[in-house]
């Protein structure tokens, strides 16, 4: 598919490209190599492709949440390491006002 010089200028104006005569012949070319391979790609037969949403199939890997047994004596730790604690809550600098 060759492109002509009015729709490299109007390609180059959508893109807010200004571009030079020989830059504009230039491009002609390279855009119409582009649409050249994007037109052999819409002749590939893929009707035995299955459908898929994402190009790599994306699986949860993460476990199950699970509480985990905390003896006594290290969650009194864990609490008296914290700067500052209400009972057994740790307080924290409020994240929004």
């Amino acid at each position: 598919m060759s492109l002509s010089q009015a729709e490299v200028e109007k390609i180059a104006e959508l893109s807010r490209l200004k571009l030079f005569d020989d830059e504009c012949d230039s491009f002609r070319v390279q855009l119409s190599s582009i649409l050249d391979y994007v037109s052999q790609l819409s002749e590939v037969d893929i009707s035995e492709v299955e459908p898929m949403s994402h190009s790599v199939p994306l699986i949860n890997v993460l476990r199950n949440d699970v509480a985990a047994d905390c003896p006594d004596n290290v969650r009194q730790a864990m609490i008296d390491a914290f700067p500052e604690s209400d009972e057994n809550l740790l307080k924290v600098k409020a994240v929004f006002s």
